[in-house]
């Protein structure tokens, strides 16, 4: 169906039904005589009361009012029942079978390259998913709108017509498939109802009168309201619009927006009420306005509201009309029929032409109502169809004048559908015999050109107007349509009218032949370049008609015949035009030409010869049909004139040579432009292609000689073959030579390009093949470039596909890149060097490519051309031209000149030619000689060229000159090519004796071989001298370089020592890890047996001034380049919302959520902190400078690009060197005794209480003894902190404190997203939370991408997280100490409860790992006394360290079992290790100190496999940390990836436990009472009750979302996404987010948010939320990946999609089938989960700055 709509045009109205429409349709039914008068009377009383208020309609309540009032009584009357009921039985009777759905604007369409009649053909999204072409070779594009699906249309389609939907019996039985017949009774209303409905219509769409209504519709008095109309056109943009509304009316900007969107939509808006006074004086000001701003003004009406309302509701009555027309054929037929009636006895035209007619006036609204109508009437009945293409072509002229006129798309035109008839086989053969629709249109060609026809009839499109072509190529393709199938049968009539057509065409032709002459400029540049791409751009547009019109020509022999005279008659009368200039004579070697006296140089030429071309097309056709033998009944040989046929075809090949001889640089760029289209795939076919068939055909026609003097003349060569001694004028003499070549070229091409069908006897797939041989001996190909490469046929297909395998094997792509065809080998036999398609590049190119591989092969470097195939009869004279005089006396004298070393005379292409020409001329006779006896072969090149020039006594033949030829040294690249020709001598010589002596003895044959052996032995010899000598040469040039390689490396010294130094650094750090594995304690990072720190001496390069300097804390500082970034990367909780800006936020304690972390990454390059500065206020300086250059980078956020990676940063992270600690393990024995973990918190809670004393000045403070002891004596106490090791703070030199302050306030600007403040209490704060989050996020990286946890990073992430972990250990020493005692108060009050303040978070609502970062890094502030700076020894931070550690990791541990171990087991396992044991005791206390809440029935093993892979991250990232931090080095099993292994040494290396419960046991009596209260807290205990949900332990690894294999699933989603904001169906842009899977409406005001008072786009604003700034989303229609950035930036990437050829579709260009590449998808994922996509951002932007014109913020 058209529209399965909402259930009939009755419904949505059932609320408005009130007891009155049944007195109304009792009124209907009473006067059923005069329906249309009740009707009108009806409408005249409701119509202007519902659409009372335009400029605010209520548009539900209008609806209401509409159905209540007129549609239900009508409904009623017609169906003679409840409407619902009658459409419900309708709609259960079976479908029609066609689809009949019409596209809107961006809808995906589907065609099928392997069943579609012609590539107009295509389904709708439904309808291709449910057919059998979605297994073949399919194209998916976008629609542009206003297309028709042709499911169900047998003429479409050579296969598979009907998709499962619409095939007969798909909804049932096949009885019920045949649309149900109405009964007679409604047909009868419908008869009487239709026709007043559709003269309603028709009158008020097509009323002029702006004041008055017909008088049937006037019954109420007139009342002055009047509207100020504003309507759409395409002259003006948005802007302009708003601006003058808001100056002409004084309005809102947001009201001057609502009426432009929908002016833009509609075609038309109501912008002011009022009196028509008022209303008047509101045009006038518009009008005004608009002219202002641009030079038309917009178009205002002032219309009655009366007439208004009318108007809208005769469009209400469309759209109604078009619901009822999907429901029967019944309906459609009587509508056709009234539609298409004429009035008796009037000349008027009937209803739907009137329409069609007035399209042009109609504004845009009207116009789809009108289109879909007919769309759902008339195209879903096949009859009509062809009744309305009848009147359709009546008055095509017309349309086509309006449509030229009007300033609408072409999809909002009526002639628009001209696609949806034309294209229909059946139907384009009767509108040529019956409406003769070809003549038509090319007669309305003719008459839309008028202007651009010059006094010679001439086309001149000097000073054209764009718009008015692109509309005039609309009747360009409506002749395409027409020509796109081909007849199978013939009728005399359909001969004749397509013979009328084609003459009609020629008359086209006639005014584009001899176009646009030009003339050479001499002496002065032109002035103007001359408008040329309108006559390059037609001529493009009539390529594929041109060859279609040959095509359908070459069907029937007899048309073939009577086109061929017509055209012939048509090339004559445009060639014997004023040319009655005298002959001249020109002789040369006793042969002369008599000829009209031309030169290129001085006369005017033309490059659009398309009757010639034409012409050309036809004359091969007749060679291949065989019908040639006939021409002479139609042409006579006086008429026919060959001289004159080849003329102007040469002269465009002379010109093209002139040009390459820079003969016409005075003419400016036009001419270069247009000779590169003559030879350009997109015209060449019916340009240069068809040029050179002209010259065969004159050779195979002419005498050679003949043939060969007249090319030297127009070539303008005929003294530089004769003995004439040339200038001495180096410019003329390149001249002569660039023209000898070109000319040289076009000779080989003449006789040697033969893969024309017709020519020869080759096929299309040959001559395709041969194609792709010769693109892809240049290089290898990817599959695009190649189609690109060749021509079009009219389907739009290259015929690429069906040959390709036969000469190619396909390489596919890598992770980037795209697959590419390589040539197969046995196919390198067929390369010919001088391919006529290639261009100058191309040429050398392969030729290069070619002589590079037979030297690898060790073969030698002749080239010479492959066999041609024959020339079919019609074209076998052409090779005359080889053997005769004029040809021998032009190789002979090339020569001579090579041999006498006249160098500035010849040059190495053009011996080349020579070379290439001999070749063919031995092949041909080689081939003839082997294929028939000789004394019948008179082909005697051999003879002709052993044989001398003269009788001269220095007279020499080409074979001995060839012998001479070798010795030239400057010829040395070509001695192969020459030993071949002469061996070609040789066999051609042996093929000549053989036949003419019978009797040929065995020994003579033996020493032919043998003398063709030793030569074979000489020419290997030379090659291994020749190879030997390379090699030498390439020793020489190799020890060379290495010799300046070291004076570089001396000269620029320091840029090496620092990568140097690096690789010794390494070295030795390698060499110290292998020496240490032997003593296990020290790999150790906790605790008394803590292994020694390696601290190399650091030595690093500033990258800007080039120094060198050791990182120490008194130097000046040292600084790594670095961007800091919120990020969403590890979220656990998509749907949570992000605070936007931090103001308010406490981010001391993170969730275990991590919604939004911060993250540093660094690129790795150093710099000094004082080269930075300076670099950074040069780089503001420069931006101040060039304001109005937009740049890539904020400067005023503090962004820059790295100096040396051009990486976007935006701040420095200082380098602080790790200080080297050791430990006496007896000192640390000795503590050991004293200092438990019991004894460890006792000294803390006392150091902290009195800290608490003394910062409340002596007020009383309650914190609980943790023990039971007394205090003692307390300032005893609040010293004994200090008892286990003491040493003084490091002291930082003020640069660094300097940095350190810097970065840290970075961090905290960008992570909070508020201004920056050095003092503010959150900094200390961010920076533990961006390195604990960082180290996550590497962690995270390195288990996904399955690396071990050290030893494989990347440089740049190892020194970015070695420097981060050094900063947040030492930024502490830049905040006042009090503030961070507070800190650690507050992060301490999670694991010891007693500490507990306000709001301190439960146990479940923190990630434990940032804690962990928090106190270890706060924890040296207990040491701070008030007189001295003090910092804990190595054997105090050892404890400290390992205590700290133990306590998160029993919260930890407790926090997994009670979050994470609650499932009941799927699998049983009876598992009684020890840790299970553990587990199951630990469990039993959880579940008495919840009072129950824990189930004990988990078994142990559960518990502990739980546990043991919830804790790995959280192990993994703290092995980081601390092996950052402290500088141990870790295991080895560390270094590599294994599970098991993994465990063990982790635990080992953080002093713990492998049975994780057993630190529990541990310390029992310390941890029982955290423990309890631990899980007493109230968020703890409501989890277990199930009233709120935990995270689980491990938390899941982030990718992005999946997306389905074939692309064509993504299209389905998008065609089913409706705007959520928006009532309309108007298609979107529906974007999909690859981190959450949202599909958003893109670039469209309806999804525009207000953000702190920014407008901002749909996914901009998602992505705050989303990826708080930074998103990826795959934009569905366009194929491509979009990544933002924050609200300024962002840029295309390309999509994970690849076709069979391993190749991207942005914009789905190609439209084939798409697959998903899970490797480039994967590198997405990397690129979010490296934190790069920032990094690609300003990459991307920096190479292609074009891209600044996008307003990323609306995206």
């Amino acid at each position: 169906m058209a529209d399965g709509g909402d259930g009939g045009p009755g419904a949505g109205a059932a609320g408005g039904r009130v007891p009155v429409q049944l007195q109304d349709r009792a009124a209907w039914c009473d006067e059923r005589f005069n329906f249309q008068a009740t009707f009108l009377q009806c409408l005249a009383k409701h119509v202007p009361n519902i659409y009372s208020a335009e400029m605010d309609p209520l548009l539900e309540k209008q609806e209401e009012m509409v159905q209540a009032a007129i549609l239900y009584p009508l409904e009623c009357y017609l169906f003679g029942e409840d409407p619902d009921i009658f459409l419900e039985k309708l709609q259960q009777s079976g479908t029609s079978q066609l689809c009949g759905k019409v596209f809107k604007g961006g809808e995906t369409t589907y065609s099928c390259r392997d069943c579609a009649v012609d590539p107009t053909c295509v389904l709708c999204m439904d309808c291709f998913q449910n057919s059998i072409h979605k297994n073949h070779r399919y194209k998916m594009h976008s629609s542009t709108g206003g297309g028709f699906c042709d499911c169900g249309d047998t003429e479409a389609w050579k296969a598979g017509p009907l998709c499962t939907k619409h095939e007969p019996g798909a909804s049932g039985s096949a009885k019920e498939n045949s649309e149900c017949q109405l009964n007679e009774e409604i047909m009868e209303h419908s008869r009487r109802v239709f026709p007043s409905v559709i003269k309603y219509m028709v009158d008020m769409l097509i009323w002029e009168e702006e004041k008055e209504l017909p008088p049937e519709l006037t019954i109420r008095e007139k009342v002055d309201s009047y509207y100020c109309v504003l309507f759409n056109d395409e002259h003006h943009s948005y802007d302009h619009v708003i601006y003058s509304l808001q100056r002409a009316l004084g309005c809102e900007l947001g009201e001057a927006q609502l009426h432009t969107t929908a002016i833009d939509k509609e075609g038309r808006r109501a912008v002011k009420a009022g009196h028509y006074a008022s209303c008047q004086e509101a045009k006038e000001e518009i009008k005004r306005h608009s002219e202002n701003v641009s030079q038309r003004p917009l178009h205002v009406e002032v219309l009655h509201a009366d007439v208004m309302a009318h108007q809208k509701f005769a469009l209400r009555l469309g759209s109604w009309l078009n619901k009822l027309m999907s429901y029967s054929s019944d309906f459609r037929q009587i509508f056709c029929q009234i539609c298409l009636k004429e009035e008796a006895g009037s000349e008027k035209p009937c209803f739907i032409s009137k329409l069609m007619l007035w399209d042009a006036k109609l504004h845009k609204g009207a116009r789809k109502v009108l289109h879909e109508l007919i769309f759902s009437s008339f195209f879903m009945e096949m009859e009509y169809k062809k009744l309305f293409a009848v009147e359709f072509v009546k008055y095509y002229k017309a349309l086509q004048k309006e449509y030229i006129s009007d300033d609408h798309d072409r999809v909002l035109s009526v002639t628009a559908l001209s696609v949806q008839m034309f294209t229909v086989p059946t139907l384009a053969r009767h509108l040529i015999e019956e409406q003769n629709v070809i003549t038509t249109i090319t007669e309305t060609l003719l008459e839309v050109l008028p202007e651009y026809l010059d006094k010679n009839d001439k086309f001149n499109f000097q000073g054209y107007s764009q718009d008015k072509l692109n509309r005039v190529y609309a009747v360009i393709y409506d002749l395409r349509y027409v020509l796109v199938s081909k007849p199978t049968l013939w009728t005399d009539r359909l001969r004749e009218r397509f013979l009328e057509g084609f003459v009609s065409f020629l008359r086209i032709l006639t005014c584009m032949q001899g176009m646009e002459e030009i003339k050479r400029q001499i002496g002065q540049h032109i002035e103007v370049d001359p408008d040329w791409e309108a006559a390059i751009a037609i001529q493009m547009q009539l390529k594929n008609i041109l060859l279609m019109f040959q095509e359908w020509c070459a069907c029937d022999e007899e048309l073939l015949l009577k086109a061929y005279s017509e055209c012939h008659k048509a090339v004559m009368r445009c060639s014997t035009n004023g040319r009655s200039r005298e002959k001249t004579v020109f002789h040369l070697c006793g042969h002369t030409l008599e000829s009209r006296p031309y030169r290129v140089s001085a006369d005017p030429v033309s490059i659009h010869l398309p009757l010639s071309r034409t012409l050309a097309g036809l004359h091969v056709r007749l060679s291949k049909t065989g019908t040639i033998s006939r021409l002479h009944e139609f042409v006579s040989p006086e008429e026919f004139k060959v001289e004159l046929l080849v003329e102007y075809p040469l002269r465009c090949l002379v010109l093209v040579a002139q040009v390459a001889a820079e003969m016409w640089r005075r003419n400016g760029l036009s001419l270069i432009s247009q000779v590169f289209y003559y030879q350009d795939v997109k015209c060449r076919e019916e340009m240069y292609d068809k040029d050179i068939i002209m010259l065969q055909i004159g050779a195979s026609l002419m005498d050679p000689n003949q043939f060969l003097l007249l090319i030297l003349q127009r070539y303008e060569l005929a003294d530089a073959f004769k003995k004439i001694k040339p200038t001495k004028d180096q410019d003329l003499i390149k001249q002569c030579n660039v023209l000898i070549e070109e000319m040289l070229q076009i000779l080989i091409y003449v006789v040697g390009e033969r893969y024309v069908p017709g020519v020869s006897n080759v096929t299309k797939e040959d001559v395709i093949m041969r194609e792709i041989i010769h693109l892809l001996c240049i290089e290898p190909m990817a599959h695009s470039a190649i189609t690109k490469s060749l021509p079009e046929n009219e389907n739009n297909e290259t015929g690429l596909e069906n040959v390709i395998d036969k000469v190619a094997t396909f390489k596919k792509p890598g992770v980037s890149g795209h697959g590419v065809y390589e040539l197969k080998d046995e196919c390198l036999k067929e390369f010919n060097m001088f391919f006529y398609h290639y261009t100058k590049t191309q040429h050398s190119k392969a030729e290069h490519t070619q002589k590079k591989r037979r030297k690898q092969e060790n073969r030698d470097e002749a080239l010479p051309p492959p066999p041609p195939p024959d020339f079919s009869p019609a074209f076998s004279n052409v090779v005359r031209i080889l053997n005769c005089d004029v040809m021998m006396h032009i190789l002979r004298t090339i020569l001579q000149r090579a041999v006498e070393l006249e160098t500035h005379l010849w040059t190495e292409a053009m011996i080349q030619m020579v070379l290439h020409l001999l070749s063919l001329g031995l092949l041909e006779e080689k081939q003839q000689l082997q294929r028939s006896p000789e004394e019948e072969v008179t082909f005697d090149f051999y003879h002709k060229a052993t044989r001398m020039g003269s009788s001269a006594l220095n007279a020499v033949n080409v074979l001995m000159l060839l012998e001479k030829i070798r010795r030239v040294p400057q010829l040395e690249a070509q001695k192969d090519t020459i030993n071949w020709i002469l061996q070609m001598f040789d066999t051609v010589k042996r093929l000549r004796e053989k036949s003419s002596l019978t009797t040929v003895t065995a020994t003579s044959g033996s020493e032919a071989t043998k003398g063709d052996e030793s030569t074979q032995d000489k020419e290997k010899a030379e090659r291994k001298r020749k190879a030997e000598a390379a090699r030498l040469h390439r020793q020489k040039i190799m020890a060379q370089m290495s010799a300046l390689q070291r004076n570089f490396i001396e000269t620029h010294k320091l840029l090496y020592e620092n990568t140097l130094e690096a690789q010794g650094k390494e070295d030795a750090i390698m060499e110290e890890e292998s020496m240490s594995s032997a003593i296990d304690y020290s790999r150790i990072a906790l605790g008394p047996k803590r292994g020694p720190s390696v601290a190399e001496k650091e030595v690093l390069t500033c990258i800007l001034c080039q120094e060198e300097q050791e990182v120490k804390l008194e130097s000046a500082a040292m600084v790594l380049s670095a961007c800091v970034q919120k990020s969403t990367a590890l979220t656990q909780n998509r749907s949570r919302i992000l605070e936007l800006s931090g103001d308010t936020l406490d981010p001391l304690f993170m969730h275990p959520d991590l919604p939004c972390g911060t993250h540093t990454g660094s690129c790795g390059h150093v710099m000094h902190a004082a080269c930075w500065q300076k670099y950074f206020e040069a780089m503001q300086l420069n931006f101040r400078q060039r304001l109005h250059v937009e740049q890539i980078f904020d400067l005023e956020n503090g962004e820059y690009l790295c100096p040396l990676c051009k990486s976007l940063c935006n701040t420095v992270i200082p380098i602080v060197p790790l200080q080297a600690q050791k430990i006496n393990s007896e000192d640390a024995e000795a503590v050991a005794q004293i200092l438990s973990l019991a004894r460890w918190l006792e000294i803390i809670i006392v150091r902290i209480s009195g800290y608490s004393v003394k910062n409340a000045k002596g007020e009383k403070q309650n914190l609980p003894a943790f023990t039971n002891k007394g205090m003692g004596n307390s300032a005893l106490e609040f010293h004994s902190i200090l008892s286990f090791g003491v040493q003084s703070s490091a002291k930082y030199s003020s640069s660094i404190k300097e940095m350190l302050i810097l970065f840290a306030t970075t961090i905290y600007r960008v992570g909070l997203k508020v201004a920056p403040n050095e003092a503010d209490y959150r900094i200390p704060m961010m920076t533990w939370s961006t390195c604990a989050f960082t180290i996550q996020c590497i962690e995270n990286l390195l288990e996904t991408e399955g690396k071990p946890l050290f030893g494989s990073l990347q440089n740049r992430q190892h020194s970015g997280l070695k420097a981060l972990v050094q900063f947040a250990a030492a930024q502490r020493t830049t905040s006042p100490q009090v503030l961070i005692q507070k800190h650690l108060i507050r992060l301490l009050g999670v694991l010891l409860p007693n500490f507990k303040v306000e709001d301190t978070p439960s146990l479940l609502e923190v990630d434990m790992f940032h804690i962990l970062v928090g106190v270890v890094l706060s924890f040296p502030s207990l040491y701070w006394e008030d007189a001295v700076d003090l910092q804990p020894s190595s054997i105090s931070s050892a404890y400290n360290h390992l205590y700290l550690f133990h306590l998160t990791t029993l919260a930890h541990i407790t926090q997994i079992v009670v979050s994470s171990a609650t499932e009941s087991p799927t699998v049983q396992s009876s598992d009684n290790s020890e840790e299970a044991r553990s587990a199951q005791s630990f469990c039993r206390e959880v579940c008495q100190y919840t009072g129950g809440c824990f189930s004990q029935d988990i078994p142990g093993w559960l518990v502990w496999d739980c546990v043991r892979k919830g804790i790995m991250p959280y192990l993994r990232c703290a092995a980081m940390f601390f092996h950052y931090l402290l500088g141990v080095s870790p295991p080895e099993e560390l270094l590599q990836v294994s599970e098991e292994g993994q465990f063990k040494a982790l635990c080992s290396y953080l002093s713990l436990p492998t049975n994780l419960f057993l630190l529990f046991q541990e310390y029992w009596d310390t941890v029982n009472p955290l423990l309890q209260r631990w899980c007493a807290d109230p968020v703890v205990l409501s989890c277990l009750k199930g009233k709120s949900i935990a995270i689980r332990y491990p938390r899941k690894r982030n990718s992005l979302i999946e997306l389905p294999e074939d692309y064509s699933c993504l299209l389905n989603q998008a065609s089913q996404f409706r705007c959520p904001r928006s009532s309309d169906d108007e298609q979107k842009h529906p974007v999909l987010c690859l981190f959450c899977g949202a599909m958003l409406c893109s670039q469209n005001t309806c999804c525009q948010e207000l953000v702190n008072g920014e407008e901002l786009g749909a996914c901009t604003s998602h992505a705050l939320q989303c990826g708080a700034g930074v998103c990826m989303f795959l934009k569905i229609r366009e194929c491509r990946v979009v990544l933002i950035e924050g609200k300024t930036r962002g840029c295309l990437y390309p999509a994970p999609y690849l076709d069979e050829y391993g190749e991207t579709d942005p914009g789905l260009k190609r439209g084939n089938p798409l697959h998903l590449c899970r490797e480039r998808y994967r590198k997405l994922h990397l690129l979010w989960q490296q934190h790069c996509i920032i990094e690609e951002i300003a990459r991307s932007q920096e190479t292609n700055q074009i891209f600044f014109g996008f307003n990323w913020q609306l995206l």
